[in-house]
């Protein structure tokens, strides 16, 4: 097997609307809405399929949670750009920036909660 990419992510949240909203606002993420109904958030080649705490799908985590994710987005926009446009939003940068390691090599990261507690990582690659 030879597994290529990440296509897709489940957050269980515990309002979809304000997710939306949001990731919107503070991320230029698309909210889009699929398979009958069910909404997610699109960036780039990927999406963010949310799920309400209340009403979880069939398929889903053994034990779903709102405010459990923990992820990290790359960034194009150089980490000054990115750490003013958080404090345009008022979104509270609760660590960073910081040296991290990335999938690809060394990268630079802030952090800061999203609506419902997950831990979102902003980070540009250091050597890409």
């Amino acid at each position: 097997m030879n597994i290529e990419r990440l296509d897709h992510f489940v957050l269980t949240v515990a309002c979809i609307d304000t997710t939306i909203a949001f990731y919107e606002r503070v991320l230029a993420m698309e909210a889009i809405e699929f398979a009958g109904g069910r909404r997610a958030l699109r960036f780039g080649d990927q999406k963010i399929n949310l799920h309400a705490a209340a009403s979880p799908f069939p398929e889903r985590a053994k034990h779903p949670t709102a405010g459990s994710g923990d992820f990290c987005l790359i960034s194009k926009t150089p980490m000054d750009d990115v750490i003013d446009h958080l404090k345009r939003m008022q979104v509270e940068i609760i660590a960073g920036p910081v040296d991290k390691s990335g999938a690809l090599g060394p990268i630079l990261s802030v952090y800061f909660f999203d609506p419902d507690g997950n831990l979102v990582e902003i980070s540009n690659y250091r050597d890409l």
